[in-house]
């Protein structure tokens, strides 16, 4: 059972009753803001993430090198 043509066009003439026509644009302009900018966050924190990723392995690196026994050219 899902929702049917009849109940969507219902749904969608409630709307523009409550909200009127001038509004509706305005609504969908404003949600559209607001998902792109949600989008825009949860990229930053992915990026946050590598960048906080790639400092750790570089980090392990550095210790790992300096953890090495140094090798005596002259001898």
């Amino acid at each position: 059972m899902g929702i049917g043509t009849t109940q969507i066009i219902i749904i969608l003439v409630v709307v523009v009753l409550l909200f009127g026509g001038k509004k509706i644009p305005e609504l969908a302009q404003g949600l559209g803001k607001g998902i792109k900018n949600f989008k825009d966050a949860v990229k930053e924190g992915e990026d946050e993430t590598d960048i906080k990723k790639t400092e750790k392995i570089e980090n392990e690196k550095t210790a790992a090198t300096q953890d090495q026994p140094k090798k005596d050219v002259n001898a």
